[in-house]
């Protein structure tokens, strides 16, 4: 018997309706070198049934469901510590892998790269419609060195798409011997993982589309104010190796200072009086940067977003953008 190679782990909350078809994706093309390992935050819906239908028909497949929900960093974490591949996978519980992906991947691992991340394209809910052909926008693979002044590049052209965790693959033991608890609770453990500090060894990006991305299905939406405004810039700021220029590239260090950023929350709906008064009100600030942060939390959200959508159909003409999704998606919701 082949000894394991790579770990596919699955974080999974309730996701009855959609892990079925991830797990078709995975193992129609896992190898004997290749396990997946779901790891269940005590789903309340039908993921339990849906996943060990396929363990009984998939011997490489393992489910373990926990007593209670952990949160997104935490069963991460869980899973990997159930695995025992030489890499792991952090796969997501709702997107695809293109037929070819492992294979893509099981070689890039045999070329003993530490880091590989995987480049994926994005489609909307009920996945017949694209949106992005591909996240990072590079017709061939890029080879980066994190210990030499490479890193501040990498982080500068694919610390955003970073923030996605099915992206990425890593040799076991690096995870293992990295500090993970301290970024419990930022929904972005890995990037924790990856950065605090310098990684050994080489990271490859593969520029073809690996994955599929089923957008706008994020657990973590009901908060996405609190993590782009302030969860995620802190961390990514956190790091004491990158320069801040590649962090800037990222997010800015405060983005909720800039009204037309505001704006563009309040036209998807995702800042509120509420956001303002328990968050941004409390920060120091003129009185005239006050004044005008409540404007945009109390201004109508309707003619916003219809100005927002125009505007943004006028600059992306040509592509399909993933702000305008977003922007639909309040538009659906207020119907």
């Amino acid at each position: 018997m082949n000894p394991i190679r790579l770990s596919i782990c699955i974080a999974t909350f309730n996701r009855g309706r959609f892990i079925g078809e991830t797990l078709m994706s995975v193992l129609s093309q896992a190898s004997d070198e290749v396990e997946v390992v779901v790891a269940d935050g005590a789903s309340t819906d039908n993921t339990e049934q849906v996943v060990r239908d396929f363990a009984e028909r998939h011997p490489s497949l393992r489910y373990t469901r926990f007593e209670r929900k952990g949160g997104v960093d935490q069963d991460y974490t869980k899973s990997v510590e159930l695995a025992r591949g030489e890499y792991v996978w952090l796969f997501t519980d709702d997107d695809l892998m293109q037929p070819g992906a492992i294979a893509a991947v099981l070689e890039a691992a045999r070329r003993n790269y530490s880091l590989i991340i995987v480049n994926a394209e994005v489609r909307n809910l009920a996945l017949d419609r694209q949106i992005a052909p591909r996240r990072i926008k590079w017709e061939s693979d890029r080879v980066f060195s994190l210990t030499s002044p490479e890193r501040n590049d990498f982080l500068a052209t694919v610390g955003g798409y970073l923030t996605f965790i099915g992206c990425m693959v890593i040799k076991r033991e690096l995870w293992n011997c990295r500090d993970k608890a301290g970024y419990f609770g930022t929904a972005f453990v890995h990037i924790g993982v990856i950065f605090q500090s310098l990684l050994p060894g080489s990271v490859l990006v593969m520029a073809r589309p690996w994955i599929v991305i089923r957008y706008g299905n994020a657990e973590w939406v009901p908060r996405k104010f609190g993590i782009w405004m302030f969860s995620l810039p802190a961390l990514i700021w956190s790091f004491p190796d990158y320069a801040d220029w590649a962090k800037k590239r990222v997010i800015p260090r405060e983005p909720w200072r800039s009204l037309l950023v505001l704006l563009l929350n309040r036209a998807m709906g995702h800042y509120s009086l509420k956001d303002y008064e328990e968050r941004l009100a409390l920060l120091p600030q003129s009185q005239i940067g006050r004044n005008l942060r409540r404007a945009v939390a109390i201004a109508p959200i309707a003619p916003l977003n219809i100005l927002a959508r125009l505007i943004v159909r006028w600059v992306f003409w040509k592509h399909p953008s993933i702000t305008l999704t977003d922007l639909e998606a309040w538009g659906r919701q207020a119907k």
